[in-house]
């Protein structure tokens, strides 16, 4: 019963995470739908992605630090859920593309808050033994979110591959109303998901203290384990983005209609799912090294075939899965590694940098793909991904 008790908290940030990421997985593909009803083009679509990381760049380690001052994530979990409920409607009410950009910066930023809350809040207060399960039940809820966002994106985008813009920009208002109200569910929750007890930290701390200067950024990357493992996140969270962002452009040049891009992204989420549920056993039979390295080479060589075999609707939603499967298997790994690279009173600002280095890549890497899918098409901006995946696992060491 006291164990029980003792992890509820978790569960209550699972659970926020779940409504939270349900909300922002509606809405990001619903922010390309809006885009190109607005008369945006690829590289529209590009920026606008990037903008979702570009205020979390600036902000990252100053909210690492602040993390690991304190003794309860109540209160950026809370404001990060605020955020995420707020923004679907500003994103809903923007008239311009220029406005739907600051919208999905506001809505980057609720994004961060939440995920530099949870995941310092697991480091800190889940003994290490049970880290790799807690960080896969984390991120199996974001996992859960990718899954059930875009279904219902699809559903209320309809089943017409060439709706007029008007209409199409009226569905996605309306859907991005939905994507608000669901986040609002999710506030109560938050307010639970949180705990003063430190697992690893020693019982007689009772304050929270200052990261000493030895912990500065250079000292961080210094250490082999969080420079890889931040390139290997990098890598494997913007093809996500990527994909989110890119594929409902592959759909309208391949004639499949929103619902269809819907369900397939929906599938990639539920391969990301299983494979991070399955994490632990897997961990039983193969190394955390060589499983980040198949994550990435998997994810990279089978994304590169996408865009020649998008056009079959079976065999695209095949190479989903494995690409999906792949992809959901590096990123809480990275956390585990390091977490455990780092001293404890480090951790908060170790994951901020890793997220840090997320969000440049969220930055760059969908600018780039915009500006390559001009010329290339959308299929340009996976092949991107694709190379971006296979030189990050080239890159990745023999040893830790």
């Amino acid at each position: 019963m006291n164990e029980s008790k003792s992890i509820r908290w978790l569960w209550m940030l699972i659970g926020t995470a779940v409504l939270c990421q349900i909300a922002l997985n509606l809405a990001r593909p619903l922010i390309s739908y809006k885009v190109l009803a607005l008369g945006g083009d690829s590289v529209a679509v590009g920026l606008t992605s990037a903008s979702f990381a570009l205020l979390p760049v600036v902000i990252a380690l100053w909210l690492g630090r602040m993390s690991d001052r304190r003794t309860s994530m109540k209160s950026i979990t809370v404001a990060g859920t605020l955020l995420l409920a707020a923004s679907p409607f500003l994103l809903s009410a923007a008239p311009s593309l220029l406005l739907v950009g600051v919208a999905s910066a506001v809505l980057g930023v609720g994004h961060l808050c939440f995920t530099i809350a949870g995941q310092p809040a697991i480091a800190r207060f889940v003994p290490l033994s049970r880290m790799d399960a807690a960080f896969g039940w984390f991120t199996a809820a974001f996992s859960l979110g990718q899954l059930v966002g875009p279904l219902v994106a699809g559903l209320a985008m309809g089943a017409a591959g060439n709706a007029p813009a008007d209409t199409r920009l009226m569905d996605a208002n309306a859907a991005l109303i939905l994507a608000g109200a669901i986040a609002v569910l999710a506030i109560p929750v938050a307010f639970g998901a949180s705990t003063k007890q430190r697992a690893n930290a020693p019982k007689t701390e009772a304050a929270p203290v200052k990261a000493p200067a030895s912990k500065s950024v250079a000292h961080l990357l210094g250490i082999p384990t969080v420079k890889t493992n931040m390139l290997a996140s990098l890598a494997l969270l913007a093809t996500t983005d990527i994909i989110v962002a890119f594929l409902p452009l592959v759909g309208e040049e391949n004639g499949i209609a929103p619902i269809g891009i819907g369900v397939l992204l929906a599938i990639r989420a539920a391969a990301s799912i299983t494979s991070r549920l399955l994490l632990p056993t897997m961990l039983f039979r193969w190394s955390r090294t060589g499983l980040i390295t198949a994550s990435l080479v998997g994810a990279g060589t089978t994304l590169a075939t996408l865009p020649w075999l998008f056009g079959n609707p079976v065999l695209a939603a095949i190479l989903l899965a494995i690409i999906g499967f792949f992809l959901g298997l590096g990123q809480p790994i990275t956390m585990t590694l390091i977490t455990q690279a780092v001293p404890p009173d480090a951790r908060g600002a170790a994951l901020a940098l890793r997220l840090l280095a997320n969000r440049l890549g969220q930055v760059a890497l969908p600018i780039g793909a915009g500006l390559l899918a001009a010329p290339a098409g959308p299929g340009g901006a996976l092949w991107m991904s694709s190379a971006v995946l296979c030189v990050a696992s080239i890159r990745w060491p023999r040893k830790h």
